[in-house]
């Protein structure tokens, strides 16, 4: 009993160390985006002001941020812990069984 209460909470860690991890890369991603996209505006105007670029990266960023985004906060959480609780619960019946 108590190897199945350490194994429960090793799993726990193992589950919050992957979302901080998650967490801190959005952030990273994110940060960076805050400061190289102004970055790239700002140089785009000095350099050549009628041909406007800065909008490209900025687009191509954003839409990979956002997807960083969903992916880190949004769709599909509720489906990963429903199957990691359905896998759990199986492999808790098979081992009783055994």
């Amino acid at each position: 009993m108590e190897n199945l209460s350490f194994n429960k909470e090793n799993l726990a860690y193992e589950k919050a160390s992957k979302r901080v991890k998650d967490l801190k890369s959005f952030y990273g991603n994110l940060s960076a985006y805050c400061l190289v996209i102004p970055f790239l505006f700002i140089l785009n105007l000095l350099t050549a002001p009628d041909h406007l670029w800065f909008y490209w990266p900025m687009l191509g960023w954003g839409l990979g941020l956002t997807l960083h985004a969903v992916s880190t906060f949004g769709i599909g959480r509720n489906w990963e812990e429903r199957k990691i609780r359905e896998l759990m619960e199986e492999e808790r019946r098979n081992s009783k069984s055994l």
